[in-house]
């Protein structure tokens, strides 16, 4: 299961309810900053989430609406918050922005609080995990060196206990030696192969996030049939011209793309001011009906064929 929270939904500029572009995507312990727009830092302690092993950032383009917030962010850990390493994702040009931020207006000869890494990604795989991995694949926008991000779980075969149980396997290393499909020798000498406990091959979840984009031509090669994609939907369809000329989509064309290549799941930010959400939402189900519009504090968990939206952790937290 992959989750995401999204901590700011609006384009360009933020408005009285929306915040701009960032989002977590968590995986179990693993927890993934998606953009950092002006004033994340506030929302990541307003959503619950905190800043706990939140020290990867993915960036989609250098963009000054999807980076300025690292420069409050950074000020946070160097203040209040303690982390060991920070970690960020992007493009060469996303990235010689970012370090002209941060080490020459944030840090101005000081030493980062924790090691720093700026880390240049190109198209293809470049987190790789026991259970899943991220890709980076290119974007066209406005600017070079734009990328949107694949979550993929790793297909697998699920444990079967009652096959486990009926060869009297204790609990323990051996069954999790079986579940890493590793032989096992028991304490009576029987010997057990993972095959015998392990069923048919079954499919991760794939999980697609894509910031502000302006063609989508070439992305179906990298979002077939994904379970759930996030995408920017900036324009209605009556100023599609503009939509074109600064580099964006169209709620419509957001949704045609997802009916295009087998997407199951839609959900649209990036939204402008200049709209009703309820706008934005029609203009996107008229073509595809499984779409959703985020707002700030939304929280989604995204499983093989589903996409629910649950209680945000800030509630979670109370409720506990």
């Amino acid at each position: 299961m992959f989750e995401i929270v999204f901590l700011g939904t609006s384009a360009s500029a933020p408005s009285v309810h929306r915040g701009l572009s960032s989002q977590v995507v968590i995986h179990d312990e693993y927890r993934f900053l998606i953009d950092c727009g002006e004033g994340t830092q506030r929302q990541i302690l307003q959503s619950g989430l905190g800043f706990k092993r939140l020290n990867r950032v993915l960036i989609t383009h250098g963009h000054l609406d999807h980076i300025l917030g690292l420069a409050g962010l950074l000020s946070t850990f160097m203040r209040w918050e303690t982390i060991d390493r920070l970690e960020i994702y992007g493009g060469q040009w996303a990235l010689d922005r970012i370090h002209d931020l941060i080490y020459g207006i944030v840090l101005r000869g000081a030493k980062p609080p924790m090691e720093l890494q700026l880390l240049q990604i190109k198209a293809g795989e470049f987190f790789d995990e026991d259970d899943f991995s991220v890709t980076a694949f290119p974007v066209w926008h406005r600017g070079p060196d734009c990328f949107g991000y694949l979550f993929e779980e790793k297909i697998r075969h699920p444990f079967l206990p009652e096959k486990a149980d009926a060869l009297d396997i204790p609990q323990g290393p051996w069954r999790r030696d079986l579940v890493n499909g590793k032989s096992i020798t028991l304490p009576d000498g029987r010997v057990i192969q993972p095959d015998q406990v392990l069923g048919d091959e079954r499919p991760g979840t794939r999980f697609a996030h894509v910031g502000d984009v302006g063609r989508v031509d070439d992305l179906g090669q990298y979002i077939q049939d994904v379970d759930t994609l996030v995408i920017e939907a900036t324009y209605l369809h009556e100023e599609a011209e503009m939509a074109d000329q600064f580099a964006h989509l169209t709620a419509r064309q957001a949704a045609e793309l997802a009916a295009s290549v087998g997407v199951k799941h839609l959900i649209l930010t990036h939204v402008s001011r200049r709209y009703r959400e309820r706008d934005v939402l029609a203009e996107a189900q008229a073509i595809f009906p499984n779409t959703v519009v985020a707002r700030d504090f939304d929280d989604f968990q995204i499983r093989r064929g589903e996409c629910t939206k649950v209680e945000p952790i800030s509630v979670r937290t109370l409720n506990v």
